[in-house]
């Protein structure tokens, strides 16, 4: 089989438009944020021996689930700023043994390191969205700026919080129907924040972290990035109008919110909306 380049392969492409928008965006400042993105095995052999590995190391946890699957994703530490200029030292492709409890790498992590520090929160909420959903792919976390801001001034309940999101802009409810999860503050990085965030991904695709920033998954690049995008949005014309003297005079009706379910075909998280009025 020719081996072909693999700065041309369209996933690593994917990789750095979406990663230099985060950065462009002011989402993912210095070395925070990271992203992972599920690879067909096939595609990757077109560019890789994936039978040959640069290393390999021990996870300390187990996702059986995700056994030899074949994962990019951003490198700890890397600046995404960097990741268009130089993706063989802030990107790595990396395969999970057989029993989902090490890995080894492909490609990438050029001159030593290691997978994002959140490499535990992605693994397990891949396993979880995989189980919801066949198609899903990508699993993005950025520090965006308005929905961490929310979460300083927004009562933390995830019921109101989604509400609120939906009655800032109209394609909302149709973009997020299963809502935004919530967590409580928890230190970054660790396992016990993977857990927390892979449980609510059983509900929802959005799990904000509150005081430092959202996580998304998709079935694409574009369907992650979109997925947070609007949630950002959202949060960003909710900050504006909370500062505004009087606040809100009018926003979108659970009524309004029903309609606009009815039309696109979409089934609104259970517990957020009141009841229909009688018309």
């Amino acid at each position: 089989m020719i081996i072909h380049d693999i700065y041309q392969a369209p996933f690593i492409k994917e990789m750095q438009e979406v990663t230099e928008n985060l950065w462009k965006n002011g989402w993912d400042e210095r070395n925070g944020g990271n992203i992972s993105y599920l690879l067909d095995e096939e595609e990757v052999r077109l560019y890789l021996d994936i039978d040959a590995a640069i290393n390999q190391k021990q996870l300390d946890f187990e996702v059986p689930e995700l056994a030899n699957r074949i994962f990019l994703v951003s490198a700890s530490g890397s600046y995404f700023k960097n990741i268009c200029q130089n993706p063989t030292k802030n990107l790595a492709i990396v395969k999970l043994d057989g029993t989902g409890s090490s890995y080894k790498v492909l490609w990438g992590l050029e001159g030593g390191g290691l997978p994002t520090s959140e490499f535990a929160s992605h693994l397990k909420c891949h396993a979880v969205r995989l189980a919801e959903d066949k198609n899903h792919r990508v699993i993005l976390h950025c520090h965006s700026i308005a929905v961490s801001a929310m979460t300083f001034v927004h009562d933390l309940d995830e019921n109101k919080f989604t509400r609120s999101l939906w009655e800032m802009i109209t394609e909302c409810l149709v973009v997020f129907p299963d809502g935004v999860s919530v967590l409580p503050w928890m230190v970054a990085g660790t396992v016990k924040l993977g857990l927390a965030s892979a449980e609510k991904m059983h509900d929802s695709r959005v799990v904000i972290w509150p005081h430092h920033g959202i996580m998304g998954a998709g079935q694409s690049m574009d369907d992650a990035f979109g997925l947070v995008e609007t949630v950002e949005k959202a949060a960003d014309i909710y900050m504006k109008v909370v500062g505004v003297p009087g606040g809100f005079k009018q926003k979108i009706t659970s009524d309004q919110l029903w309609d606009l379910a009815d039309q696109f075909g979409v089934t609104p998280k259970a517990g957020i909306l009141e009841a229909r009025s009688k018309k």
